[in-house]
Order: structure tokens, then sequence, then C-alpha cells
């Protein structure tokens, strides 16, 4: 089959989302046919995937939402898109993506399925200051989602969430898997990793891997720490990520007197590299309510390092306190409270860990497998007629901004015909010019030689 895959966010960007969409399209294309991703440009980004990367016009909103928001309606970006000829549309992300998604589908015709992964309205609220256009765009963006044709959840948590915010449709469970195996990691990069930064193998690591935000909790980790070094306890904290809060979160660690304690290594692109240091932590921290099952926490799980995460949040579905992770109220005191009582207690970290990887762990093979089987329901409910999404609004101007498109191509191919009619005919001209050129001069021979004869 052939699916396009759309997200606002893609590298260079890291985040779950677009280590999804790269995941996606990479097994697609190895396994079960051919994918491609449409995503806003970034300048300078050269694409080496073994797949294609649509890039279209884009603005720079990072400093608002965290990534470049796309124009969906590039004219030259639909033209490669649908000539892709995609079976299914796939779209990751119900910004910019799900309006160009529905502008394929009224091209071509192919079904729309949706997934939510994370809590778009926070973004929305971090974008727009003005409370009063926040509920609005919240209320618009759903139902832009309820336009696709089948909407994918990545767990219960985040259905609830998309339910909380006005949706009113049905949803399918279908949860994300990861792209570090079980495998240990290679002991010589731990080995790396320990002489660079003095790790030392008594004192707790503990790790944050994302982007560098403050709503990700890392007030809470920061503060738990600063109640373990009052308790004289000793640990390192390394962060992996890069974010728009990074440099507040430096400054807060200076003013709480951590910084020493602290290692940002700035965004880890080798997935070797990040597997050691998944490996080499004592324990993950991620006291976030905003992810909603958060791939880190597999990652981290496949490394046999459990997670702190809050409790009843997204993150921590599937999570059982004291067997597979640990679950903390949302607040410093509970993470300083579960550090200290795990902080000489390797044995209970140890196990922690290697529940974690039998519990939750899953690959991106077999949820790339998941997928593609509910592709082929969708596609067989699409051909059956059985499929009808709701029309929502800007669906009449996405229909008709497809209908314009469609007709810009027929122009386009009409004038392309009547270009070449044109140039056959001239080049028809031209040769029958040639011949009778040639003739009057033959002719002109003939007459010039009989003249010279008669003189």
């Amino acid at each position: 089959m052939k699916v396009c895959l759309a997200n606002d966010s893609f590298p260079p960007l890291l985040d779950g989302v677009s280590n999804t969409v790269v995941n996606y399209a990479t097994i697609i294309g190895q396994k079960y046919g051919s994918a491609i991703v449409a995503t806003p440009k970034y300048p300078g980004v050269v694409d080496d995937y073994p797949f294609e990367v649509v890039r279209y016009t884009s603005f720079n909103t990072i400093k608002m939402v965290g990534y470049r928001t796309g124009f969906p309606f590039s004219h030259d970006a639909m033209k490669r898109l649908e000539a892709f000829g995609s079976d299914i549309i796939h779209s990751h992300c119900p910004m910019a993506s799900n309006f160009l998604c529905r502008e394929l589908r009224s091209i071509t015709g192919a079904p729309l399925v949706f997934t939510y992964h994370t809590k778009f309205d926070i973004d929305i609220k971090r974008a727009l200051k003005l409370k009063f256009i926040q509920e609005p765009a919240i209320r618009e963006v759903v139902r832009s989602i309820e336009a696709a044709d089948e909407v994918w959840v990545v767990n219960n948590g985040a259905g609830e969430n998309l339910r909380s915010l006005g949706y009113k449709g049905s949803y399918i469970v279908m949860p994300n898997g990861v792209d570090i195996d079980k495998t240990p990691a290679d002991p010589k990069i731990i080995d790396k990793i320990n002489k660079k930064y003095g790790l030392a193998e008594d004192v707790p690591v503990y790790l944050f891997v994302g982007r560098v935000m403050w709503y990700k909790g890392l007030k809470i980790i920061l503060d738990g720490l600063c109640g373990l070094k009052d308790m004289g306890l000793g640990f390192r904290m390394i962060i992996v990520g890069k974010g728009d809060d990074l440099e507040e979160v430096k400054a807060y660690s200076k003013e709480k007197g951590l910084f020493g304690d602290c290692i940002f290594t700035g965004p880890i692109y080798d997935r070797d590299e990040l597997k050691a240091y998944y490996t080499r932590a004592d324990l993950f921290l991620l006291p976030s309510v905003f992810d909603n099952n958060p791939l880190v926490v597999k990652e981290a799980a496949a490394c046999r390092t459990a997670s702190v995460l809050v409790e009843d949040s997204s993150s921590a579905e599937g999570v059982i306190d004291g067997q597979n992770g640990i679950i903390i109220s949302e607040n410093a005191e509970d993470m300083t409270r579960v550090l200290t009582a795990l902080h000489s207690d390797r044995e209970k970290i140890r196990q922690l860990g290697e529940r974690a990887a039998e519990d939750l762990y899953i690959s991106w093979e077999d949820s790339v497998a998941r997928a593609a089987a509910r592709y082929q329901v969708v596609l067989e409910n699409h051909k059956a007629g059985k499929i009808h999404h709701p029309r929502v609004r800007y669906d009449r101007m996405i229909d008709m901004i497809g209908s314009t498109y469609k007709a810009l191509i027929r122009a386009r191919l009409v004038s392309e015909n009547i270009r070449d009619e044109v140039a056959e005919q001239f080049r028809e001209a031209k040769t029958a010019s040639g011949e009778i050129y040639t003739w009057v001069k033959k002719l002109y021979g003939n007459i010039k030689d009989r003249f010279d004869r008669y003189q």
C-alpha cells in the first residue's frame, strides 16, 4: 500500500511524534509498500531517508509552539503528494498537517486517518495569550480532528483527554512503539559517558530526555533534587535535549545550587549513544502531565530503566507503583521522598527496571504491523462506502481549494497540449519550408544551367 504521512514536527526537530513518523515511514517502506512524508520546511535541512520527504513553505513559530508552522495549501507540495497516489492519508498533527491532509483527501478521495499524540491545547494556550481566543481555537482544532475518517489515540488517557476537549466521535487505541531494542547498550559508549562526566558507580544517576520545556515537569525535578542535596545525598542529573526553556532551566539550576550536579548534553541524535544514556541511568524522571503515552518512558524501559511518573497522568498508564515504575503526586516533595527511599536500594531499582522492560516495551515493528492491519480495514470500509466523516467547518473551503487545484492542473495540461501541438505544427511547417527551399534552389540551378548553355 501507499501511505502519505504528515506531521508539523519532523527532524531536525526531535520529539516523540517526529520519531513516530520516521519509524512509520521506514517500516512501511520495508514491509508494507511505500510511504511519503509531508512536513514544513526547515532552513538548510537535507533529507536523507529511505522514503520521500515533501517539505512545504513554513513560518518560524518555534518560540510560540516549539516548531515551525507550515502553509498547508502549497500547490507544488500538493502536486508531488497527488502524484504519489496514496491509498491512505495519515495525519499526526491537528494543526497545519491536518488541513493539508484534508485537502489531499478532497483531491484524491483517499481516506484520512488521524492519530492524537499530544495535548495540543497546551501549545495553543502558550501561543495565544488571550483567553477569549484560546477556547474558540481549541474548538476549531477539535472540529478538524472530527473531519478524519478514523481517529486513533496512543492510549486510553489520550482518548479521555481528547474527549475533555469536546471531541464526540469514536476512536481506536493504537499504541506507539520504540526503536531502541532490549539488547545491551555498547559498554564502550557507557564507559565513555562515565569518563566524560566523571560519573561514579556509587552515585545515583537520574535522566530526563525530551524537549526542555517547563511543562515537562522540570521544576518538580529540580526542586525535588534540592531536597536530596539538603540531606547531603549525592546524585547526578542528566538532561538530554533542547527547547525554548533550556536557558531558564539552566539558570534555575544555578539559582538552586544544582548546576554542578546537572549535566546538560543538548540533543543526542545517535540512537546507540542515547541508548547508553538510558542504560547508565538509575531512574528516568518525567513528572509531566502534558505527555500522552510518551515514547521516552518505553525507550527507558527497553534499557531496563524504570520511570518516576505522576499519578493519574497519561504518561503513567500501564505503570504499577513499586512494580514496574514509581508513581508520585505532582509535587517536588513527593519526588524527594521516592528518590530518598531508593537512593541506596540498587536492587529495588534493578527489579523495577526489569519489570518495566517486560511490561511496557513494544517495538515499532509490532506497532506498525497493527497500524498496517488497521489501514486495510479502513480501506475495505472506504471501498464499501461505510465511512461517512462529518462535515465540519472549513470543509467547503478545503473542497473549493481542491477543486481550484484540479482546475489549475487541467488548465496546465491543456496549455501544455496546445503548446506541444503548436510546436509540432511549427516543426512540420519548418520541414515543409525547407523542402520548398530545396526544390526552388534546385529549380533555380536548372534554369541557370540552361541559361548559361544558351549563352
